[in-house]
């Protein structure tokens, strides 16, 4: 939402009311949890000697196959 400067300069001087102020809290909690949620992931993901093991039978593992001819 955009506001006129006026009203923003008015803001600044005069305060926020109670109601608009418990929505600025409500409001930066929300981005706080996010961001705490979004660090954790990225540090789970990125952490040094951190390897995800590879499921069985993909990537380098040798698959034999039975040989139909006798």
């Amino acid at each position: 939402m955009m506001y006129s400067l006026s009203y923003q300069m008015c803001k600044c001087e005069h305060g926020l009311t109670a109601a608009e102020q418990r929505a600025a809290d409500v409001h930066a909690g929300e981005t706080a949890a996010a961001l705490r949620e979004l660090r954790l992931l990225a540090w789970r993901a990125l952490r040094p000697g951190h390897r995800v093991r590879p499921a069985r039978g993909v990537a380098g593992a040798p698959v034999r196959f039975m040989s139909s001819a006798r």
